[in-house]
């Protein structure tokens, strides 16, 4: 693209949204341009617009000069990315400013928001209004936001967890500038545009979903009511034996709907580094922690090689019930199992050596992981989880994170299996073998998306400032996609690095194909991303620091 044609498309930008909010300093760029991994695209300008139609307005200035665009919500989306597009040349469209809170029903339990609103804001405003919804936090940063979480379809803790299954209404602005309405808010003077996903004929919602379709600048996402009891429950296994046993059961609980909301279990590996950074002083600086020292730590700060967790809602009658077949059910396994109540937690806190006496439980050893944990499977969000982003940093996660500036390394990759335990214990050695063999710690999560399917989010967790270590995650993620890719396990989501490396049936592909060139015929908008062509990506790991 020559100069002057770029120029006069800032020019155009400019007066449509203002000088302020048309940045091309370097500086601004720069920070951008930088995700928790190399990159090397470059982005001409950050576009701030502030309301739906000066949206509208950016969009019809790149199209007619050809200038592709790039939107983000909130930009935190480290590990698969942060701001970066995968494309060269793309203007950012930064929808942070779009950041109202349009509509709220106590009554049908649900929220209407822009891009910009974050879990943080909305956690705060149903505490503002008193409000007995809860809504559904991941364990990313509260300044993370929701209809870019939801668009990824992310996941968080409650019943209500699968956050695209559970939202409806959206306001999509298209490639040429065209605003539709999706489900019954298409239909004009509908009283059932908040709570009617469908309306009638086809369903369009899951096409702006993980999609380069069109922008969604307004979303309603359903609120859960505040139970009359909840309870945690934690369960300990202590070998990695125990891991297929262990799915098995749970995925059956979860079947029978004797627990409801998202399971979520962690190995080793991920509950030390969501306790405290990288332990240089006991491996006299050598990576990656081996397991004679891991199985260590777990005998001193009392966790399991798997941990699972999840939460009990409804009545206490009900709570009470699921406690006690937990309780039958896990007793037939090799493991321990434990429930904590937000009470129980206070007490423990408070009278820490009785509560160990009673229920040999030391909680002071785990509480800085337990207690956020607690909050996230009853909505509250926290910046806990994103200490481990700093796991192999030679210093403490500040009080304000950001591990783009910090240069944290952070590749994330997540491939699903069948919620079945030979299945997921394959899925798990595969990852673990590969992450070790190229000298990363293999931090695993396990999430039940469903009662049927299990996310696998792996952890390629190192520091940006050491020589050589960028290269080696990125060959470490690419062997870890084709590894998982060969075997037929394929990802919930991608990032920018792995957007042209997973391959497609050849009509889905073309069906995509179709749709794009109809209703994006330049590419202006989001070029490459989840686009099965692979067109405007690059692959730029060697080409910049």
């Amino acid at each position: 693209m020559s100069s002057a044609k770029l120029d006069s498309c800032l020019n155009e930008w400019r007066s449509a949204i203002g000088d302020t909010f048309v940045r091309t300093e370097p500086a601004i760029l720069e920070r951008a341009e930088t995700a928790t991994y190399k990159t090397a695209q470059r982005i001409p300008a950050v576009l701030s617009p502030a309301t739906r139609s000066e949206v509208q307005q950016c969009l019809h200035i790149a199209n007619k000069y050809g200038v592709p665009v790039y939107p983000i919500s909130s930009g935190k989306n480290w590990g698969y990315g942060s701001r970066v597009p995968p494309g060269d040349g793309s203007a950012l469209i930064d929808l942070g400013r779009l950041d109202k809170i349009v509509e709220f029903s106590e009554e049908l339990g649900y929220v209407t928001v822009e891009p910009g609103v974050t879990q943080k804001q909305l956690y705060s405003f149903l505490r503002q209004k008193g409000s007995r919804l809860w809504m559904d936090a991941t364990g990313s940063s509260p300044q993370c936001s929701l209809i870019g979480n939801t668009m990824e379809r992310g996941f968080g803790h409650t019943p209500m967890g699968d956050h695209f299954a559970h939202v409806c209404g959206l306001e999509v602005v298209l490639p040429d500038g065209t605003v539709v309405e999706t489900g019954a808010a298409r239909l004009p003077g509908s009283l059932t545009a908040s709570v009617n996903r469908w309306g009638v004929g086809p369903s369009i919602d899951g096409l702006f979903s993980q999609s380069n379709l069109g922008i969604v600048t307004r979303m309603t996402i359903w609120l859960m009511p505040e139970p009359d009891a909840f309870e945690a429950f934690f369960f300990r296994c202590p070998d990695h034996a125990s891991l297929p046993e262990l799915i098995d059961v749970i995925r059956d609980l979860r079947l029978r709907e004797i627990l409801r909301s998202s399971i979520h279990i962690g190995n080793d590996y991920k509950v030390l580094a969501g306790l405290q950074p990288y332990p240089w002083n006991k491996t006299d600086g050598k990576t990656p922690l081996g397991p004679e020292l891991m199985a260590k730590f777990r005998s001193k700060l009392g966790f399991g090689s798997w941990n699972a967790s999840g939460g009990l809602y409804g009545t206490k009658a009900q709570v009470n019930e699921a406690k006690g077949i937990l309780r039958k059910t896990f007793a037939k396994q090799s493991g321990t199992l434990k429930f904590l109540s937000p009470k129980t937690l206070r007490l423990a806190k408070k009278f820490a050596h009785p509560f160990r006496m009673l229920t040999g439980w030391d909680l002071n050893k785990t509480v800085e992981l337990v207690e956020p944990v607690l909050g996230l499977m009853q909505g509250v969000p926290t910046e806990q989880p994103l200490k481990s982003a700093y796991w192999r940093k030679r210093f403490e996660a500040p009080a304000e994170m950001d591990p783009d500036r910090d240069r944290c390394g952070l590749l994330w990759y997540a491939p699903v299996a069948p919620a079945l335990g030979h299945s997921v214990e394959a899925l798990t050695d595969l990852t673990s073998n590969i992450l070790l063999r190229f000298g990363f710690e293999p931090m695993i999560s396990l999430t039940f998306l469903t009662a049927r399917l299990i996310s696998c989010v792996v952890s390629i967790s190192y520091d940006r400032d050491v020589p050589g270590e960028d290269e080696t995650a990125a060959a470490c993620h690419d062997e870890l996609v084709r590894a998982c890719s060969e075997r037929g396990y394929y990802p919930y989501r991608l990032g920018i690095k792995s957007m042209n490396q997973i391959t497609e049936r050849e009509e889905y592909a073309d069906l995509l194909g179709r749709l794009k060139t109809a209703l994006d015929p330049q590419g202006i908008l989001a070029p490459g991303r989840y686009d099965p062509r692979g067109s405007a990506v690059s692959d730029p790991i060697l080409e910049r620091s």
